[in-house]
């Protein structure tokens, strides 16, 4: 059996996930915190594996013929990234929580492992992207292939998320001046606001 679909799974998973986005950015900022990295890459990389077998087993196909899901799932995404940006808005402006954020933002596990569960299974692109896009490529694959295409694109999340999480600990020097994590923060923030208009317009128009 040719390796070519797990190669293409891997090449496809990562052009997906490798971009700015609110889980991305929270990973990010986990792993400069070192604080419960391990849980949160450990939650988005189990997420992405189970959604990307579900849409090559075929949930893509049930999500065609149930798109009031996508709806739902959109308006909650929304909410949870306006909220969330608030918090980092005020994180930025705020000084005092930024020095004491240097060291450690007090998060705890389950909040962490909360947050992560609900920025991945709250974006709808996630269901459109790894599911329905996903599962159409792997399709095209063949019986056999499709799963050695799931495969790939299953280590391709591993690769990106064990990277993005334990690599970000390089940053702490910078983040080490409150001034950084202002920046981080204000990005985020904008970020997470970018992505709920993103989510709601096609709600609204």
């Amino acid at each position: 059996m040719t390796l070519f679909p797990l190669f293409t799974g891997l090449a496809t998973g990562l052009s997906l996930i490798v971009a700015i986005g609110a889980q991305n950015a929270f990973v990010l900022r986990q792993g400069i915190h070192r604080e419960h990295v391990g849980a949160a890459v450990l939650i988005c990389m189990f997420s992405d594996i189970v959604l990307i077998f579900a849409g090559i087993a075929g949930l893509g196909a049930l999500l065609n013929v149930a798109p009031w899901f996508i709806t739902v799932a959109r308006l909650g995404g929304t909410g949870f990234l306006v909220v969330y940006a608030f918090f980092a808005a005020r994180r930025a402006l705020n000084p005092q929580v930024l020095t004491q954020a240097a060291e450690v933002s007090g998060n705890t596990l389950r909040s962490v492992a909360l947050t992560t569960l609900a920025l991945t299974w709250l974006n709808p692109h996630v269901y459109l992207d790894t599911v329905v896009l996903l599962g159409s490529i792997a399709a095209a694959q063949g019986p056999s292939g499709r799963w050695l295409f799931g495969a790939g694109a299953a280590l391709g999340s591993i690769a990106w998320f064990s990277a993005l999480g334990y690599g970000s600990r390089y940053l702490r020097g910078f983040f080490a001046s409150p001034v950084s994590w202002r920046i981080l923060d204000g990005i985020i923030a904008i970020i997470m606001l970018v992505l709920a208009l993103t989510l709601l317009l096609p709600v609204i128009t």
